[in-house]
């Protein structure tokens, strides 16, 4: 019935198919926002790659996400356009993909552009032959309705359609030459120095030393006034702040290598660095959550889309900050980001999280043309108007608001941001009381109060950014593991948060499972929408960071279920995923072995270990490796975590700080990782359930004693790693409930485990164990 949609014959008979628009079909939000254009776009799967063929088409492949501005401004100029979809229609098969869907075929493609262009973004796209062999590409072309003047040396999109559909028309021959050498290539490239492509294991050790190397590296080019790693723009890269917080709290094998004064520094510069962003303009001050980047050197002024996964890896890094350095700045930026991960309209209501917010928005419900951060900026004149002359006053020092607005012109080309200003924070409540003969107490009020006001008033005024409404596994999987982290943090401080954290990462847990995974096969499927699964199965990032969040699900709750079920995600990845050199495992690709039914196979299978703007997935997977190589003393994972690393050692040793997620394992591996088990006592009367949702006030205690013992390395640093374990037999009325009962029967020294007179802990470290009674 599909094919019926396209009629007409190949194109040596003159005539073409007829094309329609069969975006409908599509769960995705960004695909289907372009199911009107006059573009009859397809959709990528065997009828498109078909038609392709049979028509001897070039493809033309776009490929952008809901959030991206210049994949709306691209849209506006030249899809909606006309004369490009009479070019496009008659001469191509258009192809629309959403890459946070179809992020394999993002990677392969954004390879060739950044390979041939020396750069890359989004939108991007590229020329592809019916064997979807690239000949051509790159990112925003402006088309026939661009808003502003072309320069001299511009090329059209018009242009680029044009040449293109004649050079394949005349030099055919020529274009599948150089799209076949090209993609040879791109494999070659791919494989280039991995242990794939060489074939055997390196000789090469990776040791700690390559801490000391990575460290250098981001101190060299740490901007020591506004924190950050980077001239404009600037990336959080939550990875590399993770990894130097990390150089503060490992054992003194790692300290005694890298220099105790540079691990205090690389704290330092991760503290300030995350200062800064906590102030900046890059979060939203009103309504909680950080935008994706900041356009300026001094995080003053956002690109304002807002990405799930930076909401829960900053979380995370924001949660370390604070347990390490006890700055409460930390917490405050903790507390935001759990109210903006766990409301609408990120939280949905099936216990999932939504993917993204757009930076583009309608500046009121009358208006027709959408602006980039229309919600969140600001002029004096609507503070004065919401808040009152004095408040404002306040208001307005605080967060820089001036009354010509704080933004450069040169950081505003097209007059988008005149008088408008973004919200960071300038100036101190006790300058503040100060300033205005105020009590400190007072200013903070005034600015709370100023904070609930503006977003109340935000909220029924102003249209908020479209929100892509999907649900990934893998980003979902960050957040699972950023509360359950943040639910561990606070036991101690806030108990009502810590139960929040902890049931929104259960809810979330219990949804995949439910609509996401197969128990039959252990497969995941990728996305969730509009009330059912996506078509795309699961990639290694999905199984990778699920089963991270799993393990800290386990860490903060003790309850096994969630052990069991990372490890059957983790044996999916090791069967579907594992890629070979000869006949030792090198790592993990990030596709299956195997394509789904109906979609074509990817022109290349990709192996990465480099973090980006997700951690890098082989460095997720070798974490998660070792954490259960330990928990379960279950040897071959640590043998292929050491494998995983291996296969990257090429690369590690030339580049390390590219590899921060592959470096804390290797940390782990050389020196040993510390497992401390708390044991319950043979006649003790500790329940394993739950009351109402609480634990019990002696399974409490319990727990209390592991954290104190594993300190700020748990679930933060590879090395160190707990469990909880009753090994009291069913005849004394416990095993039903008992949520270490399959982990007892998984670890083969648990079920020997004899339980004791009294609760104890068992650490294991350095090939020694001991025991400290309770």
């Amino acid at each position: 019935m599909q094919a019926q949609r396209h009629q007409g014959h190949d194109t040596a008979s003159g005539v073409g198919p007829k094309l329609v628009n069969r975006l409908e079909a599509s769960k995705s939000p960004y695909v289907r926002a372009h199911r009107h254009n006059p573009v009859a776009w397809q959709l990528w799967d065997a009828e498109s790659m078909e038609l392709a063929r049979r028509h001897n088409r070039l493809i033309f492949l776009s490929i952008g996400y809901s959030a991206c501005h210049w994949c709306h401004v691209m849209e506006k100029e030249s899809f909606m356009s006309q004369e490009v979809a009479s070019i496009l229609n008659e001469s191509f098969i258009p192809i629309k993909v959403d890459r946070e869907e179809r992020p394999d075929v993002d990677d392969i493609y954004m390879n060739y552009v950044q390979a041939t262009t020396g750069s890359g973004g989004w939108p991007l796209n590229v020329f592809l032959t019916p064997d979807l062999e690239p000949v051509f590409g790159g990112t925003y072309w402006p088309g026939p309705n661009a808003a502003s003047l072309l320069g001299p040396e511009t090329v059209s999109f018009i242009e680029i359609l044009e040449k293109l559909r004649d050079v394949w028309q005349t030099q055919r021959q020529r274009c599948l030459e150089s799209a076949k050498e090209i993609t040879k290539q791109l494999r070659e490239f791919a494989e280039e120095g991995t242990h794939t492509f060489q074939g055997d294991q390196s000789d090469e050790d990776l040791d700690v030393e390559l801490l000391e190397e990575a460290y250098q590296h981001f101190a060299s080019r740490y901007d020591i006034n506004n924190g950050g790693f980077s001239r404009a723009p600037k990336f959080p890269t939550p990875a590399n702040l993770s990894f130097l917080l990390r150089l503060g709290i490992y054992p003194s094998a790692v300290t005694d290598i890298v220099g105790q004064e540079e691990c205090e520094n690389a704290t330092a510069m991760a503290v300030s660095t995350l200062i800064s962003m906590a102030r900046g303009g890059i979060r939203d001050h009103i309504g909680h959550g950080f935008a994706r980047y900041s356009v300026t050197a001094d995080w003053s002024l956002p690109h304002f889309e807002k990405m799930l996964y930076d909401q829960a890896q900053l979380l995370d890094v924001y949660a370390d900050a604070f347990k390490i350095t006890h700055n409460p700045e930390f917490l405050g930026a903790v507390y935001d980001l759990i109210t903006y991960l766990t409301s609408a309209p990120i939280q949905s209501t099936t216990g999932g999280f939504h993917s993204s917010e757009d930076a583009d928005s309608l500046p009121t419900p009358n208006d027709t043309e959408k602006r980039e951060g229309a919600f969140y900026v600001w002029t004096l004149k609507e503070l004065t108007q919401v808040l009152g002359p004095r408040d404002a006053g306040v208001c307005a020092r605080h967060w820089g608001v001036l009354s010509d607005g704080n933004i450069a012109p040169e950081n505003d080309p097209h007059d988008e941001f005149m008088d408008q200003n973004v919200l960071s924070i300038k100036v101190t409540p006790s300058k503040l009381a100060k300033e205005f003969g105020l009590g400190e107490d007072e200013v903070v009020r005034i600015i709370k109060s100023g904070r609930q006001r503006l977003r109340e008033y935000r909220d029924k005024n102003r249209v908020r950014p479209d929100l892509d409404d999907k649900i990934i596994v893998a980003w979902n999987g960050l957040a699972i593991g950023a509360l359950a982290k943040c639910s561990v943090l606070f036991e101690e401080i806030d108990s009502s948060k810590s139960a929040q954290c902890r049931e929104a990462a259960a809810k979330a847990i219990n949804f995949i499972k439910e609509t996401l995974y197969d128990k039959a096969t252990g497969q995941l499927w990728r996305i969730y929408r509009d009330g059912s699964k996506g078509t795309t199965p699961g990639f290694a990032e999905d199984y990778a960071f699920l089963t991270s969040g799993l393990l800290d699900m386990y860490e903060a709750t003790f309850d096994d279920s969630y052990l069991q079920f990372a490890e059957q995600l983790q044996r999916y990845l090791n069967e579907n995923f594992l890629a070979y050199a000869g006949s030792s495992p090198a790592g993990y690709y990030t596709t299956p072995s195997t394509s789904a039914p109906g979609s074509p196979a990817t022109l290349l299978r990709l192996k990465t270990g480099t973090e980006s703007a997700v951690p890098s997935v082989n460095g997720v997977i070798a974490r998660n490796l070792l954490r259960l190589s330990s928990i379960l003393e279950e040897n071959s994972y640590r043998v292929l975590a050491r494998q995983t690393c291996q296969s990257f050692a090429v690369e590690i040793l030339q580049h390390p700080f590219l590899f921060v997620g592959l470096l804390d394992v290797i940390v782990g591996l050389n020196t040993g990782t510390r497992n401390i088990t708390a044991v319950v006592a043979a006649d003790s009367s500790l329940s394993t359930s739950t009351e109402g949702g609480t634990p019990t006030s002696a399974w409490d205690g319990l727990v209390k004693r592991i954290r104190a013992e594993a300190g700020p390395t748990l679930s933060t640093s590879s090395n160190t790693v707990a469990a909880l374990v009753d090994v009291r037999n069913s005849s004394q009325g416990v095993s039903t409930g008992n949520k270490s009962s399959w982990l007892r029967r998984r670890n083969p020294l648990f079920k020997d485990l004899k339980a004791g007179d009294k609760n104890y802990l068992l650490i294991c470290e350095e090939g020694r164990c001991r025991t400290v009674n309770l």
